[in-house]
């Protein structure tokens, strides 16, 4: 069978600049694959298409003819650093670790679950109840001696990349999440969930159908921080639709208030995280040349 990446992958991996290695392993990956395959004595069903927009996606079966898929993640997507996270969480929230395999080309193997049925199949409410209850599920302290991202690094190396944004009409929007980013270092959060393993990219596509719970994560980009930091992505889902919508703005506020209170973070934290998140998102969108959906987050990170 013939491993070509998918186009969406592709087009991903190209809205960044190119380093070596990410080159190195997209020009590699039909051989990659192939090793993967033959190291864990897999049957390949087929390639996910259109796939994700960070790893390669294959649906296999185990040599016990279990149902799994076989990921394979560049360097720069911090393969280890997303298995650590599946390990940790031990199929608790988020799909299981089935092998132990930690080879450089980036692969490991997961449980399968049902890629084209996510909570956006759901009613709205109901998504959010779902999705957040997943969420719940996934923050709990990091491992002793961890080598997770922390929310500081993270958003640090983000900030500067948006304060380089040149855009005149852009730079108030700019301005205020940078404000709320230090804002939010400079004081620490109530509670204990100052310091949790967080998803770090979490949002309804991310929860799929499952055989064993009904709903669990798949995708982590993980991140050790406060809880509002994760579920501030959850606030924009399906945000074509809140801009579609002549209330959008209310309907967001609302969402903020709702999603703060059934999840026990503080609402004005929850607003900021979502406030420079946005502007980030909208940022790079713009960077990269998609304009439709830099205009959108930009738009709802001015109702914030």
């Amino acid at each position: 069978m013939a491993f070509e990446p998918p186009p969406r992958l592709v087009r991903a991996l190209g809205e960044t600049p190119r380093d070596t290695a990410t080159a190195d392993w997209l020009n590699r990956l039909p051989e990659l694959v192939r090793d993967a395959v033959a190291r864990r004595e897999l049957t390949v069903e087929r390639v996910q298409v259109p796939g994700g927009r960070s790893s390669l996606v294959v649906l296999v079966r185990t040599r016990e003819d279990t149902p799994a898929v076989l990921k394979l993640v560049p360097p720069r997507s911090r393969p280890d650093s997303e298995r650590a996270a599946m390990a940790h969480w031990g199929g608790l929230g988020a799909a299981r670790l089935l092998d132990a395999d930690t080879g450089a080309d980036g692969a490991y193997l997961v449980e399968r679950l049902h890629r084209d049925v996510s909570v956006r199949s759901l009613p709205e409410a109901k998504s959010m109840l779902e999705a957040a209850g997943t969420l719940r599920r996934l923050w709990v302290p990091p491992p002793a001696g961890h080598r997770f991202e922390t929310v500081a690094e993270r958003t640090g190396r983000q900030a500067d990349a948006m304060a380089a944004c040149a855009e005149p009409d852009v730079r108030p929007l700019v301005s205020a999440a940078l404000a709320a980013r230090d804002e939010l270092l400079g004081s620490v959060p109530a509670g204990p969930g100052d310091a949790v393993l967080l998803h770090g990219t979490f949002r309804q596509s991310k929860v799929l159908a499952a055989e064993r719970v009904p709903w669990l994560a798949v995708g982590p980009d993980p991140v050790v921080g406060e809880c509002a930091f994760d579920l501030a992505r959850l606030v924009r889902d399906r945000v074509e639709d809140l801009i579609a919508t002549p209330s959008g703005a209310g309907v967001t506020r609302r969402r903020v208030k709702r999603l703060a209170e059934s999840l026990e973070v503080d609402q004005e934290r929850l607003r900021g995280w979502t406030l420079f998140r946005a502007v980030e998102s909208g940022v790079r969108a713009l960077r990269v040349g998609r304009t439709q959906d830099a205009e959108l987050l930009l738009e709802f990170a001015g109702w914030l």
